[in-house]
């Protein structure tokens, strides 16, 4: 099974689908995680600039050798291809 992940911050969601997020019926999403979409909508309004500086802090914290600017670099060059910031 490939991996996925969320297409509003990037974060792996695992090989089951406790991370999905919520659609309004209830369903899980395939598409994002549980912190970001919730009951058919994204938990929160931002920019793709707003959401990078709101992982950054996670991001660090779940790999201590990385530093923030090559953080930040990194997700500059992945999330123009996720699906929430694809055409923005």
């Amino acid at each position: 099974m490939e991996e996925r992940f969320c297409q509003s911050c990037g974060m792996p969601m695992g090989d089951t689908d406790e991370l999905y997020g919520t659609e309004a019926d209830g369903s899980k999403s395939t598409d994002y995680c549980s912190y970001c979409y919730a009951d058919g909508a994204f938990t929160s309004e931002c920019t793709m600039d707003e959401m990078i500086e709101g992982c950054i802090p996670p991001m660090l914290e779940s790999n201590p050798e990385l530093k923030e600017e090559d953080a930040r670099s990194m997700m500059q060059q992945w999330f123009p291809v996720l699906k929430r910031w694809k055409n923005n």
